[in-house]
């Protein structure tokens, strides 16, 4: 079963700008926090942002400033706006979401979806 669709990637320029979304089941009970990896050819999968469900974020250094993490408690959808894209950036973006449960927590994935910025 799906329970994280992610959307919103393609190709941009250098300096460009793209909106992913990833958007949860409503079937996740109780989630925590939401955010984002990434993973570009030749390179190690790196976490990039996340948000709180309180609303306090966090973001890997090589984004602050160009990129903003967001979310929907309601709709228990996040939201990843990022500008001045570089090439550097151009990766498989994962969103999670983290799940408190009494044995432990659970994350749950994105498909992915490809960004791919050009120089």
């Amino acid at each position: 079963q799906v329970q994280l669709v992610e959307s919103g990637g393609g190709l941009v320029q250098a300096g460009g700008s793209l909106r992913l979304s990833c958007a949860a089941s409503r079937n996740i009970f109780s989630i925590s926090t939401m955010g984002w990896y990434r993973q570009a050819p030749r390179k190690e999968r790196e976490w990039v942002a996340h948000i709180r469900s309180g609303g306090s974020t966090n973001y890997v250094d090589s984004v602050k400033g160009r990129f903003t993490i967001s979310r929907d408690n309601t709709e228990n959808t996040v939201h990843l706006r990022m500008n001045s894209l570089k090439p550097e950036d151009t990766a498989v973006y994962y969103c999670y979401a983290t799940s408190p449960q009494s044995m432990g927590v659970k994350w749950f994935w994105g498909q992915g979806t490809q960004v791919n910025v050009s120089s």
